[in-house]
C-alpha cells in the first residue's frame, strides 16, 4: 500500500478540511452521521461502493461512530476535537493509525501507541464561507453563543458581570458571519480553557477579536496586540479595560482586525491543514503502519477499545447500537 496511490477517502462526521483533500487530488465520499450511528467496515463498503484508501472520522462529539476500527484493513485517521469533554478519547485514538488533536497541550495525553510523528497539533480551521463582509457597526461589543444557567453557567455569571460594566455589550445567539461585522469588537468566552473554533471565525471574518489569555497554542499562533487582544480568563476589568482601549483606537482596532484575518489567509484555510494530514501520509509508511496495527489489533482491542465498546453497549438506549458494540467488544 504505497501512500503516494492512496486516493480514495471515506469521510465519516463533521466536514471540517474535507474540500481541501479533494482539492489535493483526492476523492472523498462524505458519511454523514445523524444522531448517533455507529458504521462497521461492512457499513462503509456499503456507502462507498468500494474499499477506500483511507477513512477519515471527523469529530463529531458522540459516542464512538465507528465499531472495530481498529481492524479496519486502510489507513484511519481521527481528528480529535473535544478531549476537553470525553475523558476516552485518548483510548479510543489508540486504534487509529493517525491522531489530529485540536488542543495542543492534551497531545500527551494520547502517546500510548501513536509514534509522534502520527500524532499532530491540528488546530481549528474556518470555512471558506468565514469571510469578511462591511455592515455598520451596531454594537461596541458583541457574544454570539448560548447562555443558559444550566448548560454554561460560568458563561452566564461571567457576562452577567461584564454587563454591568459594558452598556454597549450584545448577546445573541445565530449565524456568527451575519453578526460579528455589526460589532466594533467581537468577544470570545472559552468556558473549558480551550482553543475553540471561534477565534479563528471571527479572525476570517474579519473582526477585532478580545479573547481570554488561554494555553493550547493561542500564543504559538497569534500575537497579543497584533492579531487579537486577549483579557485575564473570568477578570471582567480586565476585559473593559482592554476593551475600551479598543474602542478609543479606531486606527489600532481595524489594524489588529486586518492583521488577523491576514494571518488567517495566510496559514490557517481549509487548504492549509488539508496539507498538513497530507504530508502526513506522504511521509509516512503506510503499509507497514496499517500491518502493524492489524497484527496488533487483538492487543489493541483488550488493552483500549474493548472497554469503550462495552461501556457504550450498556449507556447508550438503542438495542441495535448495543449489539454493533457488543459485537466489536469480542472480535
Amino acid at each position: 500500500m504505497n501512500s503516494k496511490k492512496l486516493k480514495t477517502i471515506a469521510w465519516i462526521g463533521n466536514t471540517f478540511f474535507r474540500t481541501g483533500m479533494d482539492q489535493l487530488g483526492y476523492e472523498t465520499t462524505h458519511i454523514p452521521i445523524r444522531g448517533q450511528q455507529v458504521f462497521t467496515w461492512a457499513d462503509i463498503l456499503e456507502k462507498t461502493g468500494s474499499a477506500p484508501d483511507i477513512v477519515v472520522y471527523a469529530d463529531r462529539s458522540i459516542a464512538p461512530p465507528l465499531a472495530g476500527v481498529e481492524s479496519f484493513p486502510c489507513l484511519t485517521v481521527f481528528y480529535c476535537i473535544d478531549t476537553h469533554i470525553h475523558s476516552w478519547y485518548p483510548l479510543y485514538a489508540q486504534g487509529f493509525d493517525i491522531c489530529l488533536v485540536s488542543l495542543k497541550d492534551h497531545l500527551d495525553r494520547l502517546t500510548p501507541r501513536l509514534p509522534e510523528s502520527r500524532l499532530t497539533w491540528f488546530p481549528p480551521v474556518v470555512m471558506d464561507n468565514d469571510v469578511p463582509v462591511q455592515m455598520e457597526k451596531e454594537w461596541d461589543l458583541l457574544f454570539v453563543g448560548k447562555v443558559d444557567p444550566e448548560l454554561t453557567p460560568e458563561r452566564m455569571l461571567f457576562l452577567d458581570q461584564v454587563a454591568k460594566l459594558v452598556p454597549g455589550l450584545h448577546v445573541t445567539q445565530g449565524e456568527y458571519r451575519k453578526l460579528f461585522p455589526k460589532a466594533k469588537v467581537v468577544l470570545n468566552i472559552a468556558e473549558r480553557g480551550d482553543l475553540n473554533f471561534r477565534v479563528f471565525e471571527a479572525l476570517a471574518c474579519g473582526s477585532c477579536l478580545l479573547t481570554p489569555d488561554i494555553e493550547h497554542g493561542l500564543n504559538d499562533i497569534f500575537q497579543d496586540g497584533k492579531h487579537l487582544v486577549t483579557y485575564k480568563s473570568n477578570n471582567a476589568l480586565d476585559l473593559v479595560e482592554k476593551l475600551q482601549g479598543l474602542l478609543i483606537d479606531d486606527e489600532r482596532r481595524k489594524r489588529i482586525a486586518k492583521q488577523g484575518h491576514d494571518l488567517i489567509e495566510s496559514e490557517h484555510r481549509i487548504i492549509h491543514r488539508a496539507k498538513i494530514l497530507h504530508n502526513l501520509i506522504i511521509d509516512m509508511n503506510v503499509e507497514k503502519a496499517v500491518s502493524d496495527r492489524l497484527a496488533a489489533a487483538p492487543t489493541l482491542r483488550k488493552n483500549f477499545m474493548k472497554s469503550i465498546y462495552l461501556h457504550w453497549a450498556e449507556a447508550i438506549n438503542d438495542p441495535k447500537l448495543q449489539s454493533i458494540y457488543l459485537e466489536a467488544a469480542k472480535n
